[in-house]
C-alpha cells in the first residue's frame, strides 16, 4: 500500500466509523468512535532526540523572540490538564492527561505583535501545522512533555509537542521545534494534502 500523504488521505474520506458511536453527554463527537488504547499515526520515522543539540524557538510576529535549550525548557512552569482527546482517523480517548508549559506562558513572554492571527508549529523533518491564535487560547493548550505522569514516548512526540486538545488531533504535532507567529493563516504539512484548515471534531471539519 502506498505511503503517499495524498493516498492516506484519500483512504481517509472513504473510511466508515466501525464500531457504533457514544455520545455520552456530547462528549464524544460525531463520527467518532471510543479506544481505550492510544493509536500511533504519524508520517514518516521517529526522530533522534539529542539534549544537547535540541533547541525550541519562537519567532516571527513576537516583540521577544524566545531561544531556549532542553534544560531551560524544563525549569519553565507547568500545568496538568486531564481532557479528551480525538482523532481525524476517528478514534477518541476520554480523560487523558498531560502536563507540559501552558500556553499562556508563550503569550506573557513572546508577546505577540497586535497583527499576529495563526501560528505555525514547525516540527522535526519539515512537519508543520497551522493552528488560528483563538483556538490557542482555549483550556488546556500546551506545550506538552508528559503524557500519563510519564515523558512522552518517543511515538507520541518526545520530547515535545504541541498540546491543542479541542482540535483534531494532528493538529497537537509531535516533536515540536520552532513556532512561528504569523499575521496570514497557511497550510501546514496535512492542510496541503486537503485537511481542513481548522480542524474541529465537533463541526467535522475533516477535510476542505
Amino acid at each position: 500500500m502506498s505511503d503517499n500523504p495524498l493516498d492516506k488521505v484519500l483512504r481517509l474520506k472513504r473510511a466508515n466509523p466501525s464500531r457504533p458511536f457514544d455520545s455520552k453527554e456530547g462528549r464524544l463527537p460525531p463520527g467518532q468512535y471510543l479506544t481505550e488504547k492510544f493509536p500511533v499515526l504519524h508520517y514518516g520515522s521517529v526522530p533522534r532526540f539529542d539534549p544537547k543539540t535540541w533547541d525550541f524557538k519562537i519567532w516571527g510576529l513576537v516583540e521577544n523572540p524566545i531561544r531556549l535549550t532542553w534544560d531551560e525548557f524544563l525549569k519553565l512552569p507547568t500545568e496538568r490538564a486531564v481532557t479528551d482527546i480525538h482523532c481525524v482517523t476517528r478514534w477518541s480517548k476520554f480523560d487523558t492527561a498531560w502536563e507540559g508549559v501552558p500556553w499562556s506562558w508563550v503569550m506573557e513572554n513572546a508577546k505577540p505583535k497586535p497583527e499576529a492571527a495563526f501560528i505555525m508549529a514547525h516540527c522535526e523533518y519539515g512537519f508543520t501545522a497551522n493552528v488560528p491564535l483563538e483556538e490557542m487560547a482555549k483550556p488546556n493548550v500546551m506545550l506538552a512533555y508528559k503524557y500519563d505522569d510519564k515523558p512522552l514516548e518517543p511515538d507520541h512526540g518526545y520530547p515535545l509537542r504541541l498540546f491543542v486538545p479541542h482540535l483534531y488531533f494532528w493538529k497537537s504535532a509531535k516533536w515540536l521545534r520552532p513556532i512561528e507567529f504569523m499575521a496570514n493563516d497557511r497550510a501546514g504539512f496535512w492542510e496541503g494534502y486537503g485537511y481542513h484548515m481548522r480542524g474541529d471534531p465537533h463541526l467535522e471539519q475533516r477535510f476542505q
